[in-house]
């Protein structure tokens, strides 16, 4: 039996961190506040995205506004800036030894799916994805369901074995999706948080980059006949 990878996509598989940052330093302008560093953000970050404007110190009319039009103000500066990430280190192999293995492949975002989808295909990695749970639109994002019971029905619908599943994310909230449906959770330093938030979670396991993930693999009984 080949496992079921399950990937976080903003932070985990795209190296987009800084996007983000700017994103967030662009909205704190835009109502007259002062920029923060990489540091601040990893700190503070955190979704839904209004838990990261109210930690900064943004009123709830501020927050309001940057939600107005389905958050034109945050996609419109966001989604340029995507537009030059490339994936993080190692995660191009991964993906290709996933599609030879013929492993499930299944990216789980808290993203919109056309633009992500849009964003596989620019990458030249949409064929190696099995499939993408993400909302539907603007306008329901953050709305419908949570990435966890997405990913809970999702495993229901397929028979999906707790057991062989591994959950790859850059935050807290895929150990606690892990936790929550028994499965195997790898959590990667270096995305939207910093590594501190994420070892309080209490991953299984913590990687720095993609390169780091096959050991860990090999050690459920995967992927024995490739070199790390």
């Amino acid at each position: 039996m080949m496992p079921a990878l399950v990937f976080d996509w903003n932070g985990t598989l795209l190296d987009d961190t800084y996007a983000l940052l700017e994103t967030t330093n662009v909205i704190l302008d835009r109502f007259g506040r002062p920029s923060i560093d990489i540091n601040t953000f990893r700190e503070h970050c955190d979704v839904p995205l209004d838990r990261l404007y109210r930690s900064l110190g943004m009123s709830q009319e501020e927050v309001e506004a940057v939600e107005r039009d389905e958050g034109a103000l945050f996609h419109d500066t966001y989604e340029p800036l995507a537009d030059k990430a490339d994936l993080r280190e190692g995660a191009r192999r991964v993906l290709a030894l996933a599609r030879r293995e013929s492993a499930l492949l299944i990216i789980l975002s808290n993203h919109i799916v056309a633009p992500l989808q849009f964003q596989l295909r620019r990458l030249g990695v949409d064929d190696y994805v099995t499939d993408v749970l993400a909302f539907e639109s603007r306008a329901t994002q953050y709305k419908s369901m949570s990435k966890g019971e997405r990913l809970r029905l999702y495993m229901n619908r397929h028979n999906l074995k707790p057991s062989s599943t591994f959950i790859v994310g850059d935050m807290p909230v895929e150990t606690d999706i892990a936790r929550s449906l028994g499965l195997t959770s790898i959590s990667i330093t270096g995305g939207f948080v910093s590594t501190s938030r994420l070892q309080a979670a209490r991953p299984d396991y913590t990687i720095n980059n993609h390169h780091e993930l096959l050991p860990i693999l090999q050690s459920h009984g995967f992927f024995r006949n490739t070199k790390s």
